[in-house]
């Protein structure tokens, strides 16, 4: 998702129905009828005074989360960062950010959290990294088994000579191209988002298992589960002999530099996505059987179509996937003058497409609304 719409619950509030039957309220899990708190870590509360929010200012305001009936509390990205999009630019999945504090503030927070009943989810940032994160230093470096770590290409002859074009029409969410040369390697890389936040190659499997194993630390950590960002932009179209294929415009606007100009067909929502998603579902149902304890929840960010968001929950075959794939339509089909009817026929239409036994969701605010 783009940083500049962040998901933000209880500021964020995210409304949760499940389909199932009074009679069967009894069985719902936890996640099903938790109320869930967004915690931006950087302005939520500064435990030294540095004037910057921390883990140990999360630590001591635990209290207050349970005094206002929340069973979850979600915190937007802790990890290593330099902080061009707000730590939505990982340089080390597997450390804290300084500024927020050491692992050993993390361990102790889990700690906490758990002594006090609330649960700890952590944003998963998967589709990119920071081009400070080591396997995109050694990937520009062609470093043995790192080359095909993100997503390369040589470009597209510039029939005037000089540099090579970039190898198709592709917008990045901040407006632009969404391939950048890279000097040192003498080719494009794709980023899909800003120029230092360089796009993962999930049809590596070297990359997959990185992401698992990453999930699987932090689980270790004692987390209870993962909001995962930018869910449809994890995969992108094969190209075909060589050539990755042009965009076609979408008709929304005239500026040709803006995200909106095409009709995102081969960048995002690919089938390889759901399948990557009913992995990571695989991994934490596997986890809770070898070592016990409540459900692992993940919950997805994406603005998708209703019948594509459906397949979040669960594949025609009967494969997992996400617990809560967040609904935007209260947000992109509702407008100022809406009436009672637009609000029920919004919900009904999401209703109808639910799952039998999963919960439906409403996000109804975000960061910047």
């Amino acid at each position: 998702m783009l940083s500049t719409s962040r998901v933000i619950p209880g500021l964020l509030l995210l409304l949760t129905l499940a389909a199932v039957s009074c009679e069967d309220l009894k069985t719902l899990d936890w996640w099903e009828k938790a109320g869930f708190y967004q915690i931006y870590p950087r302005s939520f509360k500064d435990s030294d005074g540095d004037g910057i929010g921390d883990l140990n200012g999360i630590t001591s305001k635990l209290a207050y989360l349970k005094e206002i009936c929340v069973r979850a509390f979600w915190m937007s990205p802790i990890n290593t960062s330099p902080m061009v999009d707000f730590g939505y630019d990982i340089s080390n999945y597997r450390d804290i950010q300084p500024e927020y504090g050491t692992m050993e503030d993390f361990e102790n927070l889990v700690k906490e959290a758990k002594r006090v009943g609330l649960k700890v989810i952590m944003d998963l940032v998967p589709n990119h990294s920071s081009d400070k994160h080591e396997w995109f230093l050694m990937s520009e470096n062609r470093t043995a088994g790192y080359e095909d770590y993100y997503v390369w290409h040589d470009g597209v002859e510039n029939p005037q000579g000089g540099q090579k074009l970039p190898p198709s029409n592709w917008l990045q969410a901040f407006r632009k191209s969404a391939w950048q040369w890279s000097e040192k390697r003498q080719q494009y890389y794709l980023h899909q988002f800003t120029v230092e936040q360089p796009d993962l190659n999930y049809r590596n499997p070297k990359v997959v298992q990185e992401m698992k194993d990453v999930i699987t630390f932090w689980l270790d950590k004692g987390v209870d589960g993962f909001r995962i960002d930018a869910v449809p932009f994890l995969y992108e179209v094969l190209p075909t002999n060589g050539v990755y294929p042009d965009e076609p415009l979408s008709g929304l606007t005239q500026d040709p530099d803006d995200f909106d100009f095409l009709d995102h067909i081969y960048t995002q929502n690919q089938p390889e996505t759901l399948d990557m998603v009913y992995q990571w579902r695989e991994l934490v149902d596997k986890y809770q059987q070898d070592h016990g304890g409540e459900t692992r929840v993940l919950m997805t960010e994406g603005y998708t179509s209703l019948d594509e968001l459906k397949k979040y929950y669960v594949s025609a075959a009967g494969r997992l996937g996400s617990h809560m794939p967040f609904n935007f339509g209260m947000i992109n089909d509702l407008k100022i003058d809406s009436k009672a009817e637009d609000f029920v026929n919004m919900v009904q239409s999401w209703m109808n497409i639910v799952p039998a036994n999963h919960v439906a969701n409403w996000v109804v605010s975000i960061l910047n609304t």
